[in-house]
């Protein structure tokens, strides 16, 4: 079984608080990517709660962002609408909750081929949740394709892609 996650469409990181004119061109190419893709497609959705400007991050990074519950906290109506499992929060920026799930799920009856990300921020969560899946599948290929995810700028996109096909992710459509 071959497994796509959708890293952190969430409107805030598309044209909410901290969205990009990238973040927004990427959204055709992730609704095709989903829409035909065969296999488990999950998603994950950054969550944060009310006090966010008060945690670690919040004060490094100080936009309110992804509130539990807000409009920005959603994912895009319509790559929702593609959704068939309840999405999986992450409070940070990688998800060992992602890592167990994907881990318990790849045995011996059912192993995963292939694990595949696209999404946001390249720079930031999708290079943490490739990370984390590549130690807890370290035989499973993990895929990014480049042409589903943006970063924060296009100049880091570009360092994020490099720094994970140093660790023997693979990246396509670059």
């Amino acid at each position: 079984m071959k497994v796509l996650v959708v890293v952190d469409m969430q409107n805030d990181f598309i044209d909410g608080a901290l969205g990009t004119p990238e973040a927004q061109a990427i959204l055709p190419a992730v609704k095709k990517k989903i829409a035909e893709f065969d296999g488990r497609v999950l998603f994950t959705r950054d969550t944060h709660a009310a006090d966010y400007l008060s945690t670690q991050e919040g004060k490094r990074l100080p936009v309110e962002h992804c509130i539990k519950e807000s409009a920005g906290w959603q994912i895009s109506p319509e790559l929702d609408a593609l959704r068939k499992e309840q999405p999986i929060d992450k409070p940070t920026f990688g998800s060992v909750a992602l890592g167990q799930l994907l881990k318990a799920y790849d045995t011996y009856e059912k192993s995963i081929e292939s694990i595949t990300l696209i999404g946001l921020c390249t720079d930031i969560c999708v290079i943490s949740n490739a990370l984390l899946l590549k130690a807890f599948l370290p035989e499973t290929p993990i895929i990014v394709d480049a042409a589903c995810c943006a970063g924060v700028t296009p100049e880091s996109h570009e360092n994020a892609l490099n720094a994970m096909e140093m660790c023997q992710i693979e990246i396509i459509n670059r």
